[in-house]
């Protein structure tokens, strides 16, 4: 508790250091005195809290503050931002004490200025019941402020061992600028169809771990991105010594993985989570596992220099991997001690140009696995900054990512708790100790915001048990995505937003398992919801997407994302990997432009100018049809595309037009439909790009 209480103080001193004006606060002639208006929603958590701060401003006052219980830290700092434009001068403050209850853990309102100087506004007792106070203890009838409180950028709330229940605030005020609207991306489809797997769904250890396994690889190809779930100690089993080619942990080969996935044009999101044995051995036994925070135990959490060793183990993957053929090799190392006679050795390699992405860790935010598994935001951003480039270059010249190659694209570990707080903590991190660039824009540690949502009945309160999972339309998967996309446009400049883990069950025993709607079986379900996922996040904004996960952890349990695989342990494909293949394969290029319906759901998607392609599907659970008519403008024909179980591509149906419309029938299975204008002789495609995708639909049916 002090060590969270002493980093939110900073160079706090008692005495108050803001400028003193006029009362009148007379020099800005568009500040007016007033109730400072706070926007709950603003404020963000450095915990895992399962409610917001709203409770404080709702002018409710006989209700006291909940949070949430179980908390992984208790004793917190929660922020509140001053907008671009805003002016916040703070002359008095109001708070009412419901409950009464007389604490030696106080709660302090703190206003941190534009040198990150911290000084205290407020202290909250509650030494009184049902009553007004004031901001001083000793005088808790005094609102007025004896010094005017201005520059300031945030409000800072320590929470003591309870809030007020309603916290006013008056003073000059002043709003802030209106925030341009989200303008969101054009992305191709295809970029929605990743899967999270190893290094063992490539590889058959039984046969030959050191290459790639044609029958392992082939329903793979369906995919368009591979989130390598990657253990630390494959890379460096002991501390100093890198493996890749084979790893001495597995004996697997990262180098013929990467080549495969190149050649297929399958993205690689090399994910680099857990910690070694070497570095989990430095905690107590009682706190040991390998999902710990990346840090020698008892290290400055807050410190990037705590994190070197990961991020020299990043430096070394990136010079590997990466684009840049000019890394000093004196700076690389591998371990060539072959382990047995004839064992192959690694070799040194240098921008080897086969990963384009790479994840510093996995759900950094992991409450459910203790204190020492878990870091605050701004904790998680100093690591960051070491990983990503040796915290600004000053932690050596073999340290991070881009100091290898500044092309790499880094991700921030995706979160599980699915609110902005997190995110929101790591930018005001960068803020504070990395600065700006050159261009006004924050210098952040990461090139891509990443997080993680499984649609279920308990939506999006970790205090509440799923207890099955829920088709995207009808969950918050709009929401959080909307969220997410609009904390990157108003503080990071609009950096692009994954969805790195989302998927669905098929075990009824699962929190997230898929109830079968209607005729249809719990399979099939799954493949419509899965394929309505990734049409989701499409029409969203979100530019990436991988499912958990390629094959069941564990096809027999009931446990949480154990049966959620996309394959058969036979590597046959389920039906949500069949419909995956046949919309990649013939749609994936093309980008999402414009909803025309709501409900059924018509979306439009584009090649180039003259190409374009139509979805359109119900956005329910109860296996409801509507009839929708759909203006195709100028073609007299269409063809209409119907995912299909069991097949390399969809069933396709060819109708007529009228005065450009068809009529359809929308079930829950999205179907996709491409306007064309027929010739006598052939019943196909009449301009260029229509030929070129019947063409390619009659390659995908051969294969």
């Amino acid at each position: 508790m002090k060590q969270v209480f002493l980093s939110v103080c900073l160079s706090i001193t008692l005495l108050f250091s803001f400028f003193v004006v006029d009362a009148q606060s007379g020099t800005d002639s568009s500040l007016v005195h007033k109730q400072i208006p706070i926007q709950a929603s603003r404020w963000y958590q450095l915990t895992d809290a399962s409610y917001g701060l709203g409770q404080l401003f709702d002018s409710v006052l006989n209700v006291s503050v909940n949070t949430g219980w179980g908390k992984i830290i208790t004793h917190y700092n929660s922020y509140y931002p001053v907008l671009k434009g805003e002016v916040l001068q703070i002359d008095s403050i109001r708070m009412y004490d419901w409950e009464g209850t007389s604490s030696s853990n106080p709660t302090y309102l703190y206003a941190i200025d534009s040198n990150w100087n911290s000084t205290v506004l407020a202290t909250f007792t509650g030494t009184t019941y049902a009553n007004w106070v004031g901001p001083y203890p000793s005088r808790l009838g005094t609102f007025k402020l004896d010094t005017l409180a201005t520059n300031i950028k945030y409000l800072v709330l320590y929470n003591g061992d309870q809030y007020p229940s309603e916290l006013k605030l008056y003073g000059w005020y002043k709003a802030p600028d209106t925030l341009a609207a989200v303008a969101k991306p054009s992305i191709k489809l295809k970029n929605m169809f990743g899967f999270n797997g190893f290094e063992w769904n490539f590889e058959n250890p039984y046969t030959n771990s050191m290459s790639v396994d044609s029958n392992y690889f082939k329903p793979i190809k369906s995919f368009s991105g591979f989130r390598h779930y990657m253990d630390w100690s494959k890379l460096e089993n002991t501390k100093g010594s890198y493996t890749y080619n084979p790893t001495t942990s597995g004996s697997w080969s990262y180098d013929s993985i990467y080549i495969a996935c190149k050649a297929a044009g399958i993205d690689v999101l090399a994910d680099i989570k857990t910690i070694p044995s070497w570095l989990e051995s430095t905690y107590p036994s009682s706190l040991q596992n390998n999902e710990d925070v990346p840090a020698e135990y008892g290290n400055d959490l807050t410190l990037p220099a705590s994190y070197i060793t990961q991020a020299k183990l990043a430096f070394q993957y990136a010079a590997r991997f990466g684009n840049n053929t000019h890394v000093d090799s004196s700076l690389l190392t591998v371990n060539s001690t072959p382990r047995w006679t004839a064992d192959p050795v690694n070799q040194i390699k240098i921008g080897m140009g086969l990963i384009k992405y790479i994840e510093c860790d996995n759900e950094r935010d992991k409450w459910w696995k203790g204190r020492q598994a878990y870091q605050t935001g701004r904790e998680y951003a100093a690591n960051l900054s070491a990983f990503y480039d040796g915290n600004k270059g000053t932690m050596g010249n073999n340290v991070g990512v881009k100091t290898a190659d500044s092309t790499m694209q880094v991700v921030m570990g995706g979160v599980a708790l699915t609110t902005t707080d997190y995110l929101r903590g790591m930018i005001d991190w960068c803020k504070q100790y990395r600065g700006y660039k050159a261009d006004g824009s924050v210098n952040l540690c990461w090139d891509i915001i990443n997080y993680h949502y499984y649609a279920s009945d308990a939506q999006n309160n970790p205090s509440s048990s799923a207890n099955h999972g829920v088709a995207p339309e009808l969950s918050l998967a709009d929401s959080i995505a909307g969220a997410f996309l609009k904390t990157a446009h108003q503080y990071a400049k609009d950096i692009p937003v994954w969805v790195t883990e989302c998927g669905y069950d098929t075990n009824p025993w699962s929190p997230y398992h898929v109830n079968a709607v209607g005729s249809k079986t719990v399979l099939a379900t799954q493949a419509d919801w899965i394929l309505r996922t990734s049409l989701a996040y499409a029409r969203a904004g979100i530019q990436k997407v991988f499912f958990y996960e390629l094959y069941d952890d564990n096809s027999s349990s009931g446990g949480s994302y154990a049966t959620s695989g996309l394959l058969n342990n036979d590597r046959s494909r389920r039906p949500s990997a069949d419909y995956i293949k046949q919309v990649n394969g013939l749609f994936g290029n093309y980008s999402y432009v414009q909803t025309l319906n709501t409900s059924p759901i018509a979306d439009k998607y584009s090649l180039n100018d003259s190409a374009f392609m139509y979805t359109v599907y119900m956005p329910t659970a109860s296996n409801q049809t509507a009839s929708y008519t759909l203006n195709l403008g100028s073609a007299d024909s269409a063809i209409i595309y119907t995912p299909t179980i069991g097949s390399n591509t969809m069933t396709s149906t060819t109708i007529a037009t009228t005065s450009g419309s068809i009529t359809i029938t929308a079930t829950e299975t999205p179907v996709f439909i491409v306007g064309f204008n027929a010739t006598p002789s052939f019943i196909g495609m009449k301009k260029k790009d229509g030929k070129e995708l019947l063409d390619k639909w009659c390659m995908l049916e051969k294969k």
